[in-house]
């Protein structure tokens, strides 16, 4: 079910609100166990609203379906459970927060919330030439664009300098053709483009820095 472009803003303006991950790994990189439990946390307290919601609670899960109903991709069904693009997000805060440093886990998760938020709005408002998988190159190129200033913005927070920058373009770049193909992949790319982010990152870093 494609929803409107104006309820597609609202989805997106929460995906960038989520920046505040980005902003909590950094600020918490010498306690990143503490980064893992906050995520941890807010990724069971989402599961446990969209369950509620799913089964038509009185109070939780009609709070939820006021807030987010419009802006679900599919509609949920008395008693279906559907997963919305929060509890993803998390998990892919989680996730990069597990396997790598805190400066590439955050740069991972900037590059997914900018380059997935903008990719989607200005590919479906502009996108007139068409890639594969019925995207478009201005999306993708909104992509990289978005990617690398967010990736840009982290690395200088981090005192990050040289050729951190260039790796830095390069992942942001591999993490756009990963979501290009994401429909072939068949794995949600909240999770496919932090991790492709940040191992070209953290290859980039190890071996030719």
């Amino acid at each position: 079910m494609e929803i409107s472009y104006v309820e597609e803003i609202k989805r997106k303006l929460i995906h960038l609100s989520s920046l505040w991950m980005v902003a909590v790994t950094l600020l918490l990189a010498q306690k990143q166990w503490i980064v893992c439990l906050i995520f941890a946390a807010l990724l069971l307290l989402t599961l446990v609203l969209e369950h509620d919601y799913a089964n038509g609670g009185k109070y939780l899960g009609r709070l939820y379906g006021k807030l987010f109903k419009k802006m679900l991709r599919n509609e949920v069904k008395p008693g279906q459970w559907i997963v919305s693009g929060g509890a993803p997000v998390l998990a892919a805060g989680l996730m990069m927060n597990v396997l790598f440093a805190p400066v590439i886990a955050a740069s991972g998760l900037a590059v997914m919330l900018t380059g997935d938020a903008f990719a989607a709005l200005i590919g479906r408002k502009f996108g007139k030439h068409k890639a594969v998988n019925g995207k478009s190159y201005e999306g993708f190129a909104a992509f990289v664009i978005a990617g690398t200033i967010a990736v840009s913005v982290v690395f200088a927070l981090s005192g990050l300098s040289g050729r951190c920058y260039i790796w830095g373009a390069v992942a942001v770049v591999a993490a756009a053709v990963v979501e290009l193909f994401q429909k072939q992949l068949k794995l949600d790319d909240n999770f496919t483009i932090p991790l492709t982010a940040g191992i070209v990152l953290f290859f980039g870093f190890r071996f030719w820095m």
